[in-house]
């Protein structure tokens, strides 16, 4: 049974620049005819259906009109041309604290959402420790919400707009608001969710997790339906085309200026120089300078140097750091039984990880050399150099590292 449907959807604003100054300006615009404004299409003619029991994602850039099509689902805005239609019970999570009145405390929040989705008071009353208990808000339940963190808002929305059984859950990316803890807590449930046959519409800008947890997909390009199938179609699509306009924003990037300027380069470099790091090449499987890389594909970190006078037993060491700031690993070629007796003149050195462990991301490269006891720094560039990983399928949605491991399961007679 089709339970969502968009049919040649289109949504227009018209977006007036000329906003009024005055109350003259205001009074003379009621009767003025002049009622022009630029028109902004956030949907055309997008078209999908969704069947009952099946996960659908929205995927795209900001302002991509994700989040339009999710308040049309809502019946918060209505088309301005083509249909939508929704069968059962619908839980929406498009804003934060969305639902609420910020007079009234948690507990009288609760009843008050609890009614606008047809439940009585009793039925809330047997519903309310299980809320509490998953928002994690303990004595703040009676609080007025207007005095809520931001992550007090979103836990309590979630958990009301969850325990209420809808039929279909939206939700768009205000679970990023949430710490890690209970951003995995919400997910558990969503799948929960998904066991128990819900249909679920989840916008994020986590792919892998889009992946995982959908069975079809929805890739939004300014407002247009670029690509609509399976959520593995949908996504490789999005990520190559992706891939294709960032390879193009680099190379503009590059062909401007290798350094932004010369502070950013005495701020990003240092070191006496005996050797000096002439350039770096990230290596992909086939030999060959890349910036995107695939866990578990081989990356080759490849040093050209140039040593002014012979030096003895050269420390070339890196540093990778996620984007987020958390330094990943940090190798040389000594620590790592891979003594070089002496350099003098130009060469390269190769640093090759066969089977990359790190998981989807951007991260950032800092390579430097330094001399046999790694107290004279020759040539330092810090976090100089960036890459990005993706992912050809989920293994694990958490963490910065794919490790090595298995599972084993043995049964035993109880």
């Amino acid at each position: 049974m089709t339970i969502i449907e968009f049919a040649n959807v289109s949504k227009r604003f018209i977006l007036h620049l000329n906003r009024p100054r005055s109350f003259r300006d205001r009074l003379t615009g009621i009767f003025s005819s002049n009622t022009h404004g630029e028109e902004f299409w956030a949907l055309r003619d997008v078209s999908f259906k969704i069947e009952k029991g099946q996960s659908l994602g929205l995927i795209g850039h900001n302002g991509a009109g994700k989040s339009t099509a999710l308040k049309l689902m809502t019946r918060i805005l209505e088309p301005t041309s083509g249909q939508v239609r929704m069968r059962g019970r619908v839980a929406a999570l498009l804003e934060l604290g969305s639902g609420f009145h910020p007079d009234l405390s948690g507990r009288e929040n609760v009843f008050l959402y609890g009614s606008l989705m047809g439940f009585s008071r009793r039925d809330m009353l047997a519903r309310l420790d299980e809320i509490v208990d998953f928002a994690d808000i303990g004595e703040f339940i009676d609080t007025e919400i207007k005095h809520y963190s931001s992550g007090m808002y979103t836990r309590l929305a979630f958990a009301v707009a969850t325990a209420v059984d809808p039929e279909i859950l939206i939700t768009d990316e205000v679970l990023a608001v949430g710490d890690e803890a209970f951003q995995r807590k919400c997910m558990e449930r969503i799948y929960s969710f998904r066991q128990a046959g819900k249909t679920i519409i989840f916008v994020s800008h986590a792919l892998e997790i889009v992946r995982s947890l959908c069975d079809h997909a929805v890739w939004l390009d300014r407002g247009e339906a670029r690509c609509v199938g399976t959520a593995d179609e949908v996504i490789d699509s999005y990520l190559q085309e992706t891939n294709r306009r960032e390879a193009r924003e680099r190379q503009r990037h590059t062909t401007a200026q290798s350094w932004e300027d010369a502070d950013a380069e005495q701020s990003k470099r240092w070191g006496t120089r005996e050797i000096e790091i002439k350039h770096i090449e990230l290596l992909g499987p086939k030999g060959t300078p890349q910036d995107l890389y695939y866990t578990g594909e081989p990356l080759t970190i490849r040093y050209h140097y140039r040593a002014n006078i012979p030096i003895n037993d050269p420390q070339f060491g890196l540093a990778i750091y996620h984007g987020s700031g958390v330094h990943v690993t940090g190798p040389n070629n000594r620590f790592s039984g891979y003594p070089i007796a002496s350099v003098h003149g130009s060469g390269i050195v190769d640093y090759t990880i066969p089977n990359l462990p790190l998981l989807p991301g951007m991260y950032y490269l800092t390579v430097a050399v330094h001399d046999a006891n790694g107290l004279v720094t020759f040539d330092h560039h810090e976090r100089a150099y960036r890459f990005t990983v993706r992912s050809h399928s989920l293994k694990t949605s958490y963490g910065l590292i794919e490790l090595p491991a298995r599972w084993v399961h043995a049964a035993t007679d109880g």
